[in-house]
């Protein structure tokens, strides 16, 4: 179920930007669009399942983000780049998997040639919120002026 519209920032900074024929996506946290945002920290109190379903929920939010910004997410060119963080403990090493949530959305709503992107998954040990998960991302548009 699509958010209706991307979640408000949680601080001075704006949702999304565009530059040229980019479009530049602050953090999004797994916000559902009928409840509380997730919480929790990979390693200690949230396993990778539960980690896959945040990271897919700040990839909602992302295309919410995209749909208030373009209108329609046929103008999406290329999924270029996400970055993922995930908050977790010191010997938890799975942050790749975790961002499998985001990754695979965008592939199920694009498709592998539009979808697939480069990515990183940086571990840390804290993020807003008490957040286990927060995505960023770069999409490339069609057409863009």
């Amino acid at each position: 179920k699509m958010p209706p519209g991307p979640s408000l920032p949680r601080g001075n900074y704006m949702t999304y930007t565009q530059s040229g024929p980019y479009l530049y996506l602050a953090g999004h946290l797994p916000q559902p669009v009928d409840g509380d945002l997730m919480i929790g920290r990979l390693g200690e109190n949230m396993d990778i399942e539960t980690g896959q379903k945040a990271a897919h929920l700040c990839g909602m939010q992302i295309l919410a983000s995209i749909k208030e910004a373009l209108g329609d997410l046929d103008r999406v060119k290329k999924v270029v780049k996400i970055v993922g963080f995930v908050n977790s403990t010191n010997d938890f090493t799975d942050q790749p998997k975790v961002l499998n949530g985001c990754s695979d959305l965008m592939g199920e709503v694009f498709g592998i040639d539009v979808g697939r992107h480069a990515r990183s998954a940086i571990g840390t040990n804290v993020l807003p919120l008490g957040v286990p998960v927060e995505i960023e991302a770069i999409i490339e548009i069609k057409d863009p002026f």
